[in-house]
């Protein structure tokens, strides 16, 4: 059984949608076994009490930079005996040694079709914001592995949102979220715990 750690910095919509798949018994060889969020006041935690699944906190403000950041986490994890790392929502950047010791462990869910509307800045509204704005017809999600570049690792999964007429960025946030990013996530984290990827 793969021990997952989700990293999350606000909502936990993603987390949410992991903590159902584990409720539906569907995250075959993998169980959900912390959650660390960025932030004290994030309501994943909230989600994650409520599933019986420990929270912690390493407020990124606590460190002065994300080298700093990024080794707390790795001791965190290995602590933890953690095989997979999912960022789910999790707005700050890795670095240095945790990148390399989990080499092709961390996943990340992307809003867009990368490479469309990704890097660094894209994230939540912003990119909703940027595909209305070019005016696409397509979106979606992706998840893919997380590297030193921002959004940049090998793609996983994709699916496709068509983009409506009179969306906002918050009714394609929400469609985009239940379509693709909902189903992907989970998938995937089975894809990785089944020795698929």
């Amino acid at each position: 059984m793969k021990r997952i750690a989700v990293l999350v910095s606000g909502g936990g919509t993603n987390l949410q949608a992991l903590i159902d798949a584990q409720g539906r018994g569907e995250l075959e060889g993998g169980e959900i076994a912390c959650v660390i969020s960025s932030r004290r006041n994030a309501y994943a935690l909230n989600r994650a009490e409520a599933a019986g699944i420990p929270g912690i906190v390493l407020h990124r403000r606590d460190f002065p930079d994300d080298l700093v950041y990024s080794n707390a986490l790795l001791d965190e994890l290995r602590s933890r005996e953690i095989d997979l790392v999912v960022l789910a929502g999790f707005l700050c950047i890795l670095a240095g040694e945790l990148l390399c010791a989990y080499s092709r462990r961390i996943i990340n869910v992307h809003p867009s079709l990368i490479p469309s509307f990704c890097g660094p800045g894209q994230y939540g509204l912003r990119v909703h914001e940027a595909a209305l704005d070019y005016g696409v017809k397509l979106t979606g999600a992706t998840v893919h592995f997380v590297d030193g570049v921002v959004d940049g690792g090998e793609i996983i999964l994709q699916k496709a949102v068509e983009i409506l007429p009179g969306d906002t960025p918050e009714t394609l946030q929400r469609r985009v979220m239940e379509e693709a990013e909902w189903k992907l996530l989970p998938k995937a984290v089975v894809m990785f715990c089944q020795d698929k990827l």
